[in-house]
């Protein structure tokens, strides 16, 4: 959706640099920066968002029985999605509770429920997926995923498709980057550079 790309600009909930670029944690060199946390403080950014993505879950996975939020980025998100939709609502620590029964999923997971988990950002899927295991670990049916921004990166697609799932999201890094230069956040030659990191992020630098 080129309105979700809009608006993540807008809010600057995405940075692009690719003349300075930033350091992600795990010390890759990267020309974006994206927080969509800041989402989250915008109602009709995050009304959209949860429109959107819940149309995503109508057409992709209409046996969706349960909506589930990833820690803590996911969490907001999937609560209005679950509203939009009408399912109940659970989310994942991201690691279990050390005290009481020691659960990772809060709420209340039927076994077998067909679930979609629900997560801000897909870069190369390691956190969406340890949360998809958690939920499978608690009995649930996870169907597929859903988030608002995926890099598009090829870890991505490989650690997918190993586990045998599939994910969707509203706006990706090839949609941005093309709206970002129409509405001038970045000249045509900036462009290109954004295009060659999603190659090969790691060597970019």
């Amino acid at each position: 959706m080129k309105e979700v790309a809009k608006d993540l600009l807008k809010i600057q909930a995405v940075k692009l640099s690719p003349d300075e670029p930033f350091t992600w944690a795990s010390g890759i060199k990267s020309p974006i920066y994206c927080d969509n946390r800041l989402t989250i403080s915008y109602p009709q950014v995050r009304t959209q968002i949860a429109q959107g993505i819940a149309d995503l879950i109508r057409t992709n996975y209409p046996k969706a029985e349960v909506i589930a939020g990833t820690a803590t980025a996911g969490i907001p998100h999937a609560a209005w999605i679950a509203a939009e939709l009408n399912l109940p609502l659970v989310y994942v620590r991201s690691k279990p509770k050390d005290h009481g029964r020691g659960r990772q999923v809060e709420g209340v997971l039927p076994q077998g429920a067909k679930t979609v988990v629900i997560d801000d950002l897909f870069s190369t899927g390691g956190s969406i997926l340890k949360a998809v295991a958690a939920a499978r670990k608690e009995g649930a049916d996870v169907i597929g995923t859903c988030g608002i921004f995926s890099y598009q990166l090829a870890a991505l697609d490989a650690n997918f498709q190993e586990v045998g799932l599939t994910y969707h999201t509203l706006t990706n890094y090839s949609e941005l980057i093309d709206v970002a230069n129409e509405e001038n956040y970045i000249t045509t030659e900036q462009k290109q550079v954004l295009q060659e990191w999603r190659q090969d992020p790691e060597n970019w630098a």
